[in-house]
């Protein structure tokens, strides 16, 4: 029973790592040295193992406050959250990045793992075992956040938009799996 529970955490951690991902692949342009890229991602990554382990305990808290409408509560969290990353893939605006170093790595990071806030909330709604998905999120963020500023210098913005709409489509389809199968 634990397995299926394993594969949604990956799946929802890729999901929302996507942001960090996307936004990685502009940051990579600016041609980071290898030491710069691996604190990013493992600042990145601790974010993402934070916000999803403060959703989980407000999920927790607020499942064991209002039973079962939470579920529905939290799957309609996942769609809405998706179908915001699949608007934004489509604005045209450029993003602005903030430059990769102290403050601005911070709010850059703090920016990019909101949504697993909201994740972490449906999965507290559920459930879900604190300690894999804060593991799970983190790894997987991290992953995605080198992966991306690595791609960066060589695929550029092309990819970006289609990581985010991917990342966009995951939620909705885990949002209305949660609210009609449970």
């Amino acid at each position: 029973m634990w397995l299926p529970e394993l594969v949604t955490l990956v799946i929802m951690a890729f999901a929302v790592g996507m942001d960090a991902f996307s936004v990685s692949l502009g940051m990579g342009t600016f041609k980071l040295r290898l030491r710069q890229i691996f604190s990013i991602g493992i600042t990145i990554g601790l974010f993402h193992m934070a916000m999803p382990l403060l959703g989980i305990m407000t999920g927790h808290l607020l499942s064991a406050t209002f039973g079962k409408i939470t579920g529905y509560i939290g799957g309609m969290l996942l769609v809405i959250m998706g179908v915001m990353m699949i608007v934004s893939s489509f604005r045209n605006e450029e993003q602005t990045i903030v430059a990769p170093i102290g403050w601005g790595l911070l709010f850059f990071s703090m920016v990019v793992s909101l949504d697993s806030f909201s994740a972490g909330l449906s999965l507290g709604m559920f459930g879900a075992k604190a300690i894999a998905a804060m593991i799970i999120f983190g790894a997987v963020s991290a992953l995605l956040t080198w992966s991306g500023l690595i791609l960066g210098r060589k695929v550029q913005n092309w990819l970006g938009f289609y990581g985010e709409l991917l990342g966009g489509f995951i939620l909705i389809v885990f949002g209305i799996k949660l609210v009609f199968i449970g």
